[in-house]
């Protein structure tokens, strides 16, 4: 008898080089260890773990921030559909595509044509200014972010890990490249760069904040 194992299509697109990465992934290889889909330029990679809980914990490049976003979902969710997307905390570009191959090529071009838009709009003219050693050139950025940040508090759009009956106390540090967003109660954190004008071009139009 042929068991028809379970098995998708994981896509990302790797922060330095800007190219798309896809690699098929089968319940059988994920369930014995952890799977990593490196980009060919060898500078990014994508981490995937089955839990004890039937959970698949990924760990995602971000091409807008500078380090990975961490994603856990349901197998079911992870195998069973067509298409599914994990978009950046900052902003509305997916930087995780799993499913059927077809769906997840044809996200991966919709979203390279979303980042060039991005590009033009910042006045960069290719991917490697996305992670460069770059300064920004306005010195109201941090003012610009925090009243983001306040907007999205009083609206009740920051998210942690405090339960949902239970108001998160929200504190904003800053640091020398970045904001840092954290809860009192619960100890969850997010760091929002400030040192690529594109990552904090994304927050700006980010409509939720999700602490870690």
């Amino acid at each position: 008898m042929i068991l028809d194992a379970k098995q998708t299509t994981v896509a990302y697109r790797c922060p330095h080089c800007g190219s798309g990465v896809l690699g098929m992934v089968g319940m059988f290889s994920l369930s014995a260890d952890m799977l990593k889909l490196k980009c060919a330029c060898g500078e990014s990679e994508m981490t995937i773990l089955y839990t004890k809980d039937k959970k698949i914990r990924m760990t995602v490049p971000c091409i807008l921030c500078p380090t990975p976003h961490n994603f856990t979902v349901n197998s079911s969710v992870f195998f069973k559909n067509e298409l599914f997307v994990l978009p950046c905390p900052y902003s509305d570009v997916n930087v995780a595509m799993i499913g059927e191959e077809n769906q997840v090529k044809a996200e991966l071009s919709r979203t390279e044509l979303e980042l060039l838009e991005l590009l033009e709009e910042s006045g960069q003219e290719n991917f490697d200014a996305l992670h460069g050693e770059q300064t920004l050139t306005d010195p109201q950025i941090f003012d610009v972010i925090m009243f983001v940040i306040r907007e999205l508090d009083a609206e009740g759009k920051i998210y942690c890990k405090c339960k949902t009956d239970e108001e998160g106390d929200y504190e904003a540090e800053v640091l020398d490249d970045a904001i840092r967003v954290s809860c009192k109660r619960c100890g969850a954190s997010q760091i929002i760069p400030t040192d690529s004008f594109l990552g904090a071009h994304a927050f700006l139009n980010a409509d939720s904040l999700h602490l870690e």
